[in-house]
């Protein structure tokens, strides 16, 4: 009797953990179902799950054009919109790592006032909506001609990678240990050697996952993208507005730009798993 209770509690953690996972993963199977469906299946009611699967979709939203020649579509640039979001994560986390991981150090090692008042203030940017912002900003960029360049997204998404990238390596410098740097610098080295050689190489597989999650967050931004880019710099995420006419919604289409916008995401994580896993839980476990 004992015994069976005690495989009645091993199992159920597991079929807790199946469940949440199906919960997760079916947004995501209905959205790629969606994508290989005609637009007649899409809609159908009630809602299809064995039909003829079609890669039209992507066909479209790749090429611009239907392999069968049957298909409606709107004018959408999507190959440009995907290229623009690469170019100005890329740049966004480039920037907010060249700038955060010093900032970090500084915050990890030196004491000054207001060390701790200006960190909050930091990382209330992250925390608030960007809402609040928005509007001066937008009047802020047109002014100094920042509104639909690269260069004026990259500075606009900081407030998105910037205030995470200096929090979170904050929290890597501080949990190497401070004698460390003491040893080394007995033994010549000076600060900036420290720094370069014995505390950037420990922080490795945080920068690497601090890099990685900003990525993300900044390629799954809507609003700064949407409100201060133009039609020539336009990201992939506020793009997908554009398979919404003034007629129908192309739910197909939509969904397989949704698919493809999905991929830089999963492909970054299951790379650099082992860095990121390593983030993560670097210092959780102290001696």
């Amino acid at each position: 009797m004992l015994e069976r209770a005690l495989r009645l509690w091993r199992i159920i953690p597991v079929v807790g953990l199946v469940l949440i996972m199906m919960w997760t993963l079916f947004p995501i199977y209905w959205v790629f179902n969606m994508s290989i469906q005609t637009p007649i299946d899409v809609i159908s009611y009630p809602p299809k799950f064995v039909f003829d699967p079609t890669a039209e979709n992507y066909s479209v939203v790749l090429f611009g054009k239907s392999w069968l020649g049957k298909y409606e579509t709107v004018e959408t640039d999507f190959p440009r919109y995907y290229l623009n979001s690469i170019i100005v994560c890329s740049g966004a986390v480039v920037l907010s790592m060249l700038v955060g991981i010093p900032a970090a150090y500084s915050l990890a090692r030196y004491k000054f006032r207001g060390k701790e008042n200006f960190a909050f203030t930091l990382l209330s940017f992250r925390f608030a909506p960007s809402l609040i912002v928005i509007l001066p900003l937008f009047v802020i960029f047109r002014r100094l001609g920042l509104y639909g360049t690269y260069h004026g997204m990259i500075l606009a998404y900081q407030l998105i990678t910037l205030p995470f990238s200096v929090w979170l390596m904050r929290g890597f410098f501080e949990d190497i240990p401070i004698e460390l740097e003491h040893a080394a610098r007995i033994d010549g080295y000076s600060w900036w050697g420290i720094f370069r050689k014995i505390d950037l190489p420990l922080v490795a597989p945080g920068i690497a996952a601090t890099a990685v999650l900003s990525f993300i967050f900044a390629w799954n931004e809507f609003l700064l993208g949407y409100i201060l880019s133009s039609d020539a710099t336009r990201p992939v995420t506020p793009s997908l507005m554009g398979f919404i006419s003034y007629e129908q919604v192309l739910w197909g289409q939509m969904a397989a730009a949704a698919i493809i916008t999905l991929l830089p995401s999963v492909v970054l994580a299951i790379f650099i798993q082992r860095y990121l896993v390593r983030g993560l839980t670097f210092g959780a476990v102290k001696g």
